[in-house]
Formats: structure tokens, sequence, C-alpha cells
């Protein structure tokens, strides 16, 4: 499994690095992996792959009803794909079967393991369109987003509604060829630090301010609720695939991260 070590002590504004410019590729995940508590790993899952009936077999109920709610049977299927594929890689840390994960959610929402078997073991999952990401670690919080980049909901009406006064400032200050992209950093890295921090959106959109302009350093600018969460946290951003954005928030710096993509055993 490749590693790569992030030095991202300060956190301070400016400071912060991208996964992306260090990131040795992604890998195909092991089967019996282990993790520290100074590691991250992060999982990619294609969803064009073929469902397989212990696939479907690996879920609950309440899975395969969450599944049916959607209106179109492609993204019936990702959402399985997507939750399935979470089972059985979680069960490769746990060495349990994937229909043995038992999940609970906290009163925001958050999933979290049951399990006697995966105390301090933390994960998050997001997915769009083809593809899903995976961010699993020990003992420190995480949140992951993903995002397929569509221009036409890039728009500055949008980020009215769910960036705060200085982000909206900066992205409507920027070329009009760099928005999409802004707006999807922008929207990822806002996402990655909600779920990480697991309160729902008890936490305004507008009460922090996250970077966002191509090119410039990844970071958590301000959060006027909680101004000590600029050195808990270290933002990343992710490329999984072309027309893809991602990023990622862990509680703490200095993180081992490795990236994999999951493949179902043969």
């Amino acid at each position: 499994m490749q590693q790569v070590t992030l030095n991202t002590e300060s956190n301070v504004p400016g400071e912060a690095h991208s996964l992306a410019a260090v990131a040795p590729g992604w890998v195909r995940g092991p089967l019996r992996p282990t993790i520290g508590n100074h590691e991250s790993h992060i999982w990619k899952i294609d969803l064009r792959c073929e469902s397989t009936g212990e696939m479907s077999a690996s879920l609950s109920r309440d899975e395969h009803d969450r599944a049916a709610r959607f209106h179109f049977q492609e993204d019936r299927q990702r959402f399985r794909i997507a939750h399935a594929s979470l089972r059985f890689i979680l069960g490769r840390y746990l060495n349990l079967a994937p229909d043995a994960l038992a999940f609970a959610q906290t009163e925001y929402g958050k999933p979290f393991l049951t399990n006697p078997e995966a105390a301090g073991l933390l994960f998050n999952l997001s997915h769009s369109k083809d593809f899903a990401l995976l961010a699993v670690t020990r003992d420190r919080e995480v949140g992951i987003d993903i995002e397929y980049m569509r221009s036409d909901f890039a728009t500055g009406d949008v980020a009215e509604h769910f960036f705060s006064v200085a982000e909206i400032y900066t992205f409507s200050g920027l070329d009009l060829d760099l928005r999409t992209l802004a707006f999807f950093n922008c929207w990822t890295r806002k996402e990655a630090y909600i779920k990480a921090r697991g309160e729902g959106l008890s936490l305004g959109l507008d009460s922090f301010d996250v970077s966002l302009t191509p090119g410039l350093p990844v970071a958590l600018l301000q959060n006027r609720l909680d101004p000590s969460d600029v050195l808990r946290w270290s933002l990343h951003e992710l490329f999984p695939a072309p027309n893809y954005a991602a990023a990622i928030a862990i509680e703490r710096s200095n993180p081992t991260v490795s990236f994999q993509h999951f493949v179902l055993a043969e």
C-alpha cells in the first residue's frame, strides 16, 4: 500500500497542502488492511461496476428500502453498489462478513459502527454520479465529499444560498472560466468539513470560510463560531477522476494518507 505523509502541523491559512500535489496514485486495496491512529485511508469505488448477488445480499433491509426511493434505476443501483462496497471494505478491516456489520447514526445523521470489534474505527462515505469515496481513520474524525462538476449548477444564485459572504465575494471576482471549479472546490470543502464535525447543518454554512480559488492553498480559513477549529482540522483536495471535485477534512494534522481503489475479491 503506497502512503504519503503530509506535514500540516500548523494548518495556518496559506500553509495547507493539497493531497493531489503529492498523491502517488490509486492502487488496488488490500484484502486485510490495517490502520493506525496516525493514518487515513481513502478508497475509490467505481459505481459502474457490475453488482453481484453477494453485494446485494450484504445490504440491510433499510439500505434496500433507501435505494428503492430513488426514481431512476441507475441511481438505485449506484446506491446499492456504494453501500455494499462500504460494507465489504469495512469488513476487511474488522475481519467480519459484510452483512455482519451493524450501523447506527448520531442525532445529526452521521453513521458509525456499533460492532465491538470496530471501536475507534471511523469512516465517511460520499458518492456522486459514477464514483464514491470512502475515508477510513482510527480515533480521528473525518469527512469526505465528492461531486461531479456541472457548470449549470455552479451559478452565483446557488452560491448565494450556500456560501459565506467572503466566499461569495471571492467567487464573484473570478474569471468565468474558473468559476465552475471554484464553486465545487468550495462546495466539497464545506461539505467535508461539516461531515467531519458531525453536526449537520446545525453549523451554519455562512459561519465559516474555506479557500476556493483554483491553484491556491486549500484551507479552512475561519470559523466564526469556533476559531480554534482552524488548528483542529486539516483540509485537503482530491482528484479522483476527470470532471470530479473532492475534498477531505481530517481531525488533527500530519496524516499519513494512502490511496486505493476497491476491487471485489475474485
